[in-house]
């Protein structure tokens, strides 16, 4: 596949790197690039904006504020109600795998940054709309929320890293839009914590998981890592479209619900060499 002329702004956000990326031949346009520029400075600045109200890092933000007693629900930024309520549903559906009250106070650290793309993402949508203009991707630290416009046959081709060695590909998924997100131990280490025994994820494990929204997938890819490549039947029945999971040097791959193939590779990725990737790895 011809890689498509692309702008691209990469800016350090929600304490990890952002990429904002627009393709298509109508980007070398200057009118085109102009309005190109600002949709995505304003992607940028949707994310800031929401760090500023969700950071648990600043004494200041609306959830610093929540958490410490200075403040009520109902006197904080209207996004912390919405994101609050968000947490409650997901806390239901995950079976208290994801829990964003699991350290005794609100943190919804775990799904803002995927709500937040989803949000900003939506200052595209007219871009979108120039002729010309063929697709549009947020990155947020190896996060992916994936746009299309419409007419376009665009697709994107994402590569899953082994979790073994960052320089190979686990599996290759091939997406015209939509939203890819991993969770893991091979970047960070035993961070990513089981609410129910608040114990650290022991092991080198790696979750994939696409969905419509980054939002999903990112909450559903970190219940795979937790639960473990033993115990998926609650991710295969989640919203998602389809997902890899890796540990040990097994993998569990599935598609709406359905098991692909258990405990070994599914995907030969020699069989995609010399196709453009987006590079995509566990991003906590």
């Amino acid at each position: 596949m011809t890689r498509l002329p692309a702008v691209t702004v990469v800016e350090p956000v929600m304490g990890t790197v952002v990429t904002v990326q627009v393709r298509g031949r109508a980007t070398d346009d200057a009118a085109v690039r102009e309005q190109v520029d600002a949709a995505m400075a304003a992607v940028v600045a949707r994310m800031r904006d929401d760090e500023r109200v969700f950071s648990t890092y600043r004494p200041d933000s609306d959830v610093s504020l929540l958490r410490d007693g200075l403040r009520g629900l109902d006197d904080v930024d209207p996004r912390v109600r919405e994101v609050e309520a968000l947490c409650r549903r997901l806390r239901d559906d995950t079976g208290g795998v994801f829990d964003a009250w699991w350290r005794g106070w609100f943190d919804p650290t775990g799904v803002v940054k995927g709500w937040s793309v989803d949000a900003a993402s939506a200052a595209l949508a007219e871009v979108l709309t120039v002729p010309g203009v063929e697709a549009a991707a947020v990155n947020a630290g190896g996060d992916m929320r994936l746009l299309r416009a419409p007419g376009s046959d665009h697709v994107w081709n994402v590569g899953v890293a082994d979790p073994e060695d960052a320089s190979a590909v686990l599996a290759t998924i091939s997406l015209p839009e939509g939203a890819v997100a991993t969770s893991g131990t091979a970047e960070r280490g035993a961070h990513l914590i089981d609410p129910r025994s608040e114990r650290p994820v022991g092991g080198l494990v790696s979750a994939t998981v696409v969905a419509d929204t980054l939002t999903v997938a990112d909450v559903w890819a970190t219940v795979a890592a937790v639960t473990g490549i033993d115990d998926l039947d609650a991710v295969r029945a989640a919203p998602v479209a389809s997902g890899i999971v890796w540990s040990d040097g097994r993998v569990r791959r599935w598609a709406s619900g359905v098991e692909v193939d258990r405990f070994r590779d599914p995907v030969a990725a020699s069989a995609r060499a010399g196709e453009p990737q987006e590079e995509h790895r566990p991003a906590r």
